[in-house]
């Protein structure tokens, strides 16, 4: 498990949305949501602001269907949400996404990113076996990983997992 350790006390992961398969000539990095991953960004986006989940930092790959996720996330949790666009996060490793969210001064930060490199951070955060065991299909599309540092065990764990 990682040892990142607070801040933040709380860590949101969220997986991009479906995105449309690239056109003729246009590049992985420029492939926008599909109509699927449109709906579904809002609906995971509405539901956690529906459940009280607010980061003080929402932090995005500059890819363009991670941005689209990051607009429905401010949408529904408030137009003053403070958000940033990062280069390094699309192609990244765990430990870019992991030094990222250590380098927050914040209570709580929100990394909006790629798979397999999200999932590989749930698991550095969480371990191996609550992973497995909290998401044996691996990280969905869409997907909402809600993530607190217990300080009496000093661990990160899985609070909340938010879908479509």
């Amino acid at each position: 498990m990682a040892a990142l350790l607070p801040p933040p006390h709380r860590i949101y992961l969220l997986r991009h949305a479906e995105a449309a398969w690239a056109e003729p000539g246009q590049r992985d990095f420029d492939r926008p949501l599909n109509q699927k991953g449109y709906g579904d960004a809002e609906i995971v986006a509405d539901r956690a602001a529906d459940k009280g989940y607010r980061p003080d930092i929402l932090i995005s790959s500059t890819a363009l269907r991670c941005r689209d996720t990051a607009e429905a996330v401010h949408r529904a949790m408030d137009e003053t949400l403070d958000m940033r666009f990062v280069d390094t996060l699309y192609n990244a490793s765990v430990d870019t996404y992991l030094e990222i969210i250590d380098a927050q001064d914040v209570g709580a930060v929100m990394l909006v990113g790629h798979n397999p490199t999200m999932e590989q951070a749930l698991q550095a955060l969480i371990g191996h076996e609550a992973m497995a065991s909290s998401l044996p299909s691996g990280f969905p599309t869409s997907g909402l990983a809600v993530i607190d540092y217990d300080a009496s065990a000093l661990t990160w764990r899985l609070i909340d997992f938010v879908i479509d």
